[in-house]
């Protein structure tokens, strides 16, 4: 899966007594209605993060992965590539001339059933 944004937090990584490393960060979405939405780095992916700062766009691709853990139930979401979106040509781009809802199809053409029965359906 993918998902564009702004980098909001870098958490530090962290490791566990097992040897165990991740890193944690945030991205917000930008639409209507931002989500904040957290990621994690596992292993030898922490280091994706390097040389970038919270306020960037960036383009996150990812795993879903859940387990359970004493009758509870966890959702992770996986990053595994993780790369600065490339600027938008002649700065901002303008918002839609639509203001960016779907268009409606236009009705159908009445069928005419000359000769059936005269229900409406």
């Amino acid at each position: 899966m993918e998902l564009t944004g702004r980098i909001k937090v870098i958490l530090d990584t962290q490791t566990f007594d097992s040897g165990f490393q991740k890193r944690e960060f945030v991205v917000t979405t930008q639409e209507q209605y931002p989500q904040d939405i957290k990621f994690e780095l596992i292993r030898d992916k922490i280091t994706l993060l390097d040389g970038m700062n919270p306020g960037e766009e960036i383009t996150v691709q990812f795993n879903i992965r859940g387990n359970e853990y004493n009758g509870r139930y966890y959702v992770n979401l996986q990053a595994w590539r993780v790369q600065k979106s490339a600027p938008a040509a002649g700065g901002a781009a303008a918002p839609p001339a639509d203001g960016g809802f779907p268009q409606e199809a236009p009705p159908a053409a009445p069928v005419s059933n000359a000769g059936d029965d005269d229900l409406p359906f």
